[in-house]
């Protein structure tokens, strides 16, 4: 779960990236392609217009922030950040 009392810097720069998929499921050895590239928040919320069925398929890279923040956002993390976003 994410600290609510880390500072999280949204205007951070990042990348979302989609993994190449057979039958709904990441292709083991492959590398994922770009999506969009701008701010964290502007990933996140690209993501969130992505389909509810493939969002495992989707991560975010950026800089680490602190614990909250790793160089590599899974589809959970980035869940659970967008409802951090969306409380603050």
């Amino acid at each position: 779960m994410v600290d609510t009392d880390a500072q999280i810097n949204f205007d951070a720069p990042a990348v979302l990236r989609k993994w190449p998929s057979l039958n709904n499921a990441r292709i083991s050895g492959a590398t994922p392609d770009l999506v969009a590239e701008g701010t964290l928040d502007e990933c996140i919320r690209q993501f969130t217009l992505k389909p509810m069925s493939q969002l495992q398929l989707y991560e975010i890279h950026t800089a680490p922030q602190g614990e909250v923040i790793t160089a590599v956002l899974s589809a959970q993390q980035i869940l659970e950040l967008t409802r951090l976003r969306d409380f603050l």
